[in-house]
């Protein structure tokens, strides 16, 4: 599989997560994020930040990538980027993480719309217009259809972007945000699986 393509599948899953409210609850998409039990015949074992432990099911049309860490300093005007963000003291959007994402996934899941990092917790898919250097950390001034919002990212921020990954990387103790669906008696079928690699964890 080309690096294009599974990114471009990667982000399609990510749109479908956001689009749920139109489906059924038993079709809706749900997003699980933990560390890796075990994988063995097909199924991932998952023990999530809730405490239980899940099973999911990957198969051939899963898609999978893993994290890559940059620098803030990597983000630049016309970027496209997913910002993972809460409200500050002041009211103000501040970034917990901020995806940037490769050139063939511009455009997928454009907006902003609620994400469930925490109470109040928002996700903006954006093009990024300007940056400025603020007192607290840089400012992205992001444009999406319909609307702008101003984020700001410390310093301390997770930055990443998305490589390719192979299913031999999904061992025992390493972190996963997965998006899947409900299966059959309780199980999950994995839509997108993104991996750590290298020390870094998906952060969104």
């Amino acid at each position: 599989m080309s690096f294009r393509f599974q990114v471009v599948v990667s982000l399609i899953a990510l749109a479908f997560a956001n689009a749920s409210f139109a489906q059924t609850s038993a079709d809706k998409p749900e997003r699980i994020r933990g560390t890796i039990q075990s994988y063995s015949g097909g199924v991932l074992q998952v023990h999530r930040r809730s405490g239980e432990t899940v099973g999911i099911a990957v198969v051939d049309a899963s898609g999978l990538n893993a994290v890559k860490a940059i620098q803030l300093s990597d983000i630049k005007p016309g970027a496209y980027v997913g910002a993972a963000a809460m409200p500050g003291a002041d009211g103000k959007l501040e970034a917990k993480e901020v995806l940037v994402f490769p050139e063939a996934a511009r455009g997928m899941a454009e907006g902003h719309f609620a994400w469930d990092l925490g109470a109040g917790s928002s996700m903006t898919n954006a093009n990024v217009d300007t940056i400025v250097q603020g007192t607290s950390g840089r400012d992205l001034k992001l444009s999406y259809k319909g609307g702008t919002n101003t984020v700001t990212v410390p310093a301390n921020a997770p930055v990443v972007t998305l490589i390719p990954a192979t299913r031999d990387e999904l061992t025992a103790g390493k972190r996963v945000f997965v998006v899947a669906t409900h299966g059959k008696s309780g199980a999950y079928n994995a839509v997108q699986i993104i991996v750590e690699k290298d020390g870094a964890a998906p952060p969104m």
